[in-house]
């Protein structure tokens, strides 16, 4: 495995705290991959970086997040100031363009690079934007959110987050009769109805909802000069981010292109999933929705057993060379 070397460039308002794996630049003279979430920190990506041995893989914390200490003062987290962050580390390092896979709150910082700073990106995968402009019930989805977040300010993180699973687990657009359920209880997730008296969570406070309100600029993002490639999880059904795929795809005159797994795939958990002689590449390259997933709208987690679920080998083939189907080709 690739050694991981941490380093960290000091920008107004924070130590950016970022992790390399291979040389500098690559000696295949291939781009240098970044994997970036949010909140989701470089240790999620642990796992799937270690299946990219051929490639050099830059991974970071976002400002403010695990060993990214500001000292600006702020507490919220923005596209725009995660995007800028992500800029002068690409000019930093001297390895512009390169190739980006954003997923969840990463995949809307990666938009917003590709937007403002279009010759920074070769290649972009958006994973999972949680975007809720796009979305036909836009409105619906702003006050589900609110929904959680209410559950989090008044009974603490297992309610918070209790609520905010089914939020995410919900199958179509967010209706009166998913308004009408009783608050879910956090023991049904494993989780403990203490409540430690924190409210600084950064996915369950206020502090992240620039990125859901985030709106993407089509224009910029059609002009660039970037392959931007938007993605879902076969196993995300019509979920939540689902959604907001397919809209962001749609946004951008596309359709979204299927990855393995579900939403959280690309996290440290698939370090628990199992290699498999399969082809690596089922899944990826269709596009959204396939017609098994078609589902009556109603509550469903996802999840289930861990061996069933797709190994992080063909995670690592989809991010590195993902397969999008192009106009007039057969799926």
């Amino acid at each position: 495995m690739t050694q991981k070397q941490t380093h960290i460039l000091a920008l107004p308002g924070v130590d950016l705290v970022y992790d390399v794996r291979g040389p500098l630049p690559p000696d295949d003279g291939r781009p240098v991959l970044f994997l970036i979430g949010q909140p989701m920190t470089a240790e999620g990506f642990d796992a799937l970086a270690g299946h990219l041995p051929d490639r050099t893989v830059v991974t970071y914390d976002p400002r403010g997040l695990g060993r990214s200490v500001r000292t600006d003062g702020g507490t919220d987290y923005t596209p725009q100031q995660q995007a800028a962050d992500l800029h002068a580390l690409i000019e930093a390092l001297g390895v512009g363009p390169v190739e980006v896979f954003g997923s969840s709150g990463g995949a809307v910082t990666a938009l917003e690079l590709v937007a403002t700073h279009p010759g920074d990106v070769r290649t972009l995968v958006a994973h999972e934007p949680p975007i809720n402009a796009v979305l036909p019930d836009a409105e619906a989805a702003v006050r589900a959110r609110a929904g959680f977040n209410d559950a989090y300010e008044a009974k603490g993180g297992g309610a918070g987050m209790a609520a905010f699973i089914a939020m995410t687990s919900w199958e179509g657009e967010f209706t009166d009769d998913y308004f009408a359920r009783p608050a879910p209880d956090p023991a049904m997730f494993g989780m403990s109805t203490d409540d430690d008296g924190n409210r600084d969570d950064p996915l369950l406070s206020k502090r992240s909802w620039a990125v859901s309100d985030y709106r993407p600029d089509a224009a910029a993002l059609t002009a660039a000069p970037t392959r931007v490639v938007v993605a879902v999880g076969e196993e995300s059904g019509n979920t939540y981010t689902a959604r907001t795929a397919a809209g962001t795809a749609t946004l951008l005159g596309q359709e979204a292109t299927v990855f393995p797994s579900h939403h959280g795939a690309s996290s440290v958990t698939t370090a628990r999933m199992q290699a498999s002689p399969r082809s690596s590449r089922r899944g990826c390259g269709r596009s959204w929705p396939p017609v098994d997933h078609r589902v009556t709208p109603g509550p469903r987690v996802r999840g289930g057993p861990v061996g069933r679920r797709p190994p992080v080998d063909r995670w690592a083939t989809a991010v590195a060379h993902p397969v999008v189907p192009r106009p007039g080709r057969d799926r």
